[in-house]
């Protein structure tokens, strides 16, 4: 064993469980053996899928915090609490805008998505002598699909823009204003879809699929995937989540031989890079990703949460939150909304069979000023394109904010659009038994495949800098010309992703033109047959 820890700012991170009375207690979570997280947040609500009869519901409840309890509401739920019940069957899956807090998405086995919008009135009076529920009505109903609807997320970028998963193995794209029809349809799938990811700008979306397919899809485009690659061997649900500006995403899965998986995949050729076991269990894994560089990762039934930094295609095991309750559902809250004065980084909200248990992730600081950090700026809530814009082609970086001072600024991360690789090539699938880490000890194997590095800067001549005569002099020249060198060198980094974003948006139209070539072949064979 290395008798060198590595050093990190979040190597004691920690999992504190918020008391008992400042969670939800008498929750009644839906019995559906869909495979999704059953709960979602905002920076101000949570829904969970709920168990009613008479048709299909969620509830809608005011986010509860880990340091406090919600003031107005009791601890244990009412029997008889509002619910949003509309759907004419199980609702399978919800999700918050993020940019409005007030505005949830859901799905179900309906085909209908609908839109839903909280007002803050609706909670007054909770509990009290003479008080009557009144249930939420959606503001827009959308026809999707005549087979369930699986998923449902928000663009992360773009105002008022949806993405829908259905039985019929398709993602639509929705404009909210105008939803009587898809402006966007991803097809190609060969079996039902098990989850899908935007990338933080939104010009990508990946899908995980039991066909054991890992794709990669321009959402504006419309048709099938750009980028295949085979997943994970087992059938059982498989995950997938894209790790913030990083060019990576990570799918959780299983093998053939049923162990549980975690991979990390570039996005250039979907190449898989790094493939860690992590036990034989059998519930799915659900992964989320902090822009602090963390994967954090939950087993459905499993009583622990697992988080790992990511460093130079390498996961690290930092620890894990250990719980004797097991999870059913889980979801991490928007990084904009938490306690930076408690060093909180994440915070997640834990389904159990009959509560909502909020976990706070911390990093032990004594420090009493803000922690910058440990605290990068966090996507905003506002948006940086319109519906319109976002569907006539229009590139925008996120808007993100700083959670020192609250000010919003355009993100200088690098556009990702279409990589650079031949599509509908498969990527070799994970080799299982990379890693195996049944401990949150286990060292960490060097990457598979190499990230390039950038041209190391010039620096200046070791015989400039010498204890000769006029060492001042030449030790200020010699810090000049390695400020200029720098200066070059960062405008020719520049210049280089501009070059390159530019030859992917040509990448991307030559294959839209491929693709529709094709098509209007086949069609034109069709009609002369």
């Amino acid at each position: 064993m290395s008798r060198f820890v590595r050093a990190s700012k979040y190597r004691h991170v920690f999992g504190q469980p918020a008391k008992k009375e400042y969670g939800y207690e008498n929750i009644k979570v839906t019995s559906s053996a869909w495979d999704t997280n059953f709960i979602s947040a905002s920076g101000q609500y949570i829904s969970v899928n709920w168990n009613a009869s008479g048709g299909g519901a969620f509830a809608i409840l005011p986010l509860p915090s880990p340091f406090q309890t919600v003031p107005g509401l009791p601890q244990k739920l009412p029997d008889s609490l509002p619910l949003a019940r509309s759907h004419t069957a199980t609702v399978l899956d919800t999700d918050w805008s993020p940019h409005n807090d007030s505005i949830v998405a859901s799905c179900g086995e309906d085909g209908k998505v609908m839109i839903w919008k909280v007002e803050e009135s609706v909670f007054e009076g909770w509990g009290q002598e003479n008080w009557i529920p009144q249930d939420f009505d959606p503001v827009a109903r959308i026809d999707a699909s005549p087979r369930k609807v699986g998923q449902v997320l928000f663009h992360p970028t773009a105002a008022n823009v949806l993405a829908s998963a259905s039985g019929e193995y398709t993602v639509k794209l929705w404009d909210l204003a105008n939803p009587e029809e898809a402006r966007s349809t991803l097809t190609g799938h060969g079996d039902a879809i098990q989850s899908l990811s935007f990338n933080p700008t939104g010009t990508l979306l990946a899908t995980t699929c039991r066909d054991r397919k890992l794709r990669l899809f321009d959402p504006r485009a419309g048709g099938e995937a750009v980028r295949v690659a085979d997943g994970h061997g087992g059938i059982k649900g498989s995950r997938v989540v894209w790790m913030g500006d990083l060019d990576r995403i990570a799918t959780t899965g299983f093998s053939k031989m049923s162990d549980r998986q975690v991979a990390i995949w570039e996005t250039g050729g979907l190449g898989n890079v790094k493939t860690i076991v992590l036990d034989q269990s059998s519930g799915v894994v659900m992964p989320f990703w902090s822009d602090n560089n963390i994967l954090f990762l939950a087993g459905k039934g499993d009583g622990n949460i697992r988080y790992y930094e990511y460093d130079s295609d390498t996961l690290h095991a930092l620890s894990e939150h250990k719980s004797s309750d097991p999870q059913r559902g889980m979801c991490f809250l928007p990084r904009r909304a938490l306690n930076v004065g408690e060093c909180e980084i994440a915070r997640a909200y834990k389904v159990q069979s009959s509560s909502i248990e909020p976990i706070a992730f911390i990093v032990p600081r004594k420090a009493d000023s803000f922690q910058s950090d440990i605290f990068p700026p966090a996507p905003s809530s506002e948006p940086s394109l319109s519906a319109s814009e976002f569907f006539s082609g229009k590139y925008a970086p996120r808007n993100v904010v700083d959670l020192s001072s609250g000010t919003n600024f355009a993100s200088s991360a690098p556009l990702l659009t279409v990589p650079t690789a031949t599509p509908t090539v498969s990527a070799p699938p994970p080799v299982p038994a990379v890693v195996r880490s049944n401990s949150c000890n286990a060292p960490a194997v060097s990457p598979v495949i190499p990230q390039q590095e950038s041209a190391p800067l010039a620096r200046a001549s070791p015989e400039l800098i010498s204890t000769a005569p006029g060492v001042e002099m030449r030790r200020e020249q010699a810090i000049d010309t390695d400020l200029a060198l720098k200066e070059e060198n960062a405008r020719l980094a520049s210049e280089l992703r501009e070059a390159r974003e530019k030859i992917r948006n040509l990448e991307l139209l030559v294959e839209s033109i491929r693709a529709n070539s094709r098509k209007a072949a086949e069609m034109l064979q069709t009609a002369l047959h």
